[in-house]
């Protein structure tokens, strides 16, 4: 998903909700943080993870899927989509809502996206710890859109995973 495509479905989704303000969760939240292109191992996604602020009945998130998501006349047409999440779909390190990047832009016609700051994104992804998350994170690493010291603060504060998870994470940190 290039930045247009991007700036496209945050459009949409705001019309869509009939709000201002949403966040965005997976791995397109970079358009916030890079100028130019995405890593390959970004861009190749066609799915924005858009979830509305404290949603708690998933209303939000069940609109954007029905309206814009997969399989809708929006992915039909444009070959790219929303896909509707909660807040909690991501484990994150405690006080990552301070760390969000504003993405706004004459495109998005006054709907802004708040997006992960990358070395909370990174750790969301490593924990998922899907071969595509994998790849993401190594990406990142090999670009230097992160630094590993903050990483390993981050993994540090993040209290909903085990020890084994936590181990697994530091590892792929350590790596580098």
């Amino acid at each position: 998903m290039n930045r247009e495509q991007f700036e496209h479905t945050i459009r949409a989704a705001g019309a869509v909700l009939g709000i201002s303000e949403l966040l965005v969760i997976g791995s397109q939240a970079l358009h916030a943080s890079m100028t130019g292109d995405l890593p390959d191992e970004a861009s190749r996604s066609v799915e924005v993870d858009v979830a509305v602020f404290e949603d708690t009945n998933a209303r939000g998130a069940d609109l954007i899927d029905g309206s814009i998501g997969e399989a809708s006349m929006f992915h039909s047409t444009f070959g790219y989509y929303a896909h509707g999440v909660a807040e909690t779909t991501a484990i994150l390190p405690t006080q990552w809502r301070e760390r969000l990047v504003r993405f706004e832009t004459p495109a998005t016609s006054g709907v802004v996206a708040w997006c992960l700051e990358p070395h909370d994104l990174w750790i969301s992804k490593a924990i998922a710890g899907r071969h595509k998350d994998i790849e993401f994170c190594s990406a990142l690493l090999r670009l230097g859109v992160v630094n590993v010291a903050e990483l390993s603060r981050r993994l540090a504060d993040v209290d909903a995973i085990d020890d084994r998870v936590r181990t697994l994470v530091q590892s792929r940190i350590d790596r580098g």
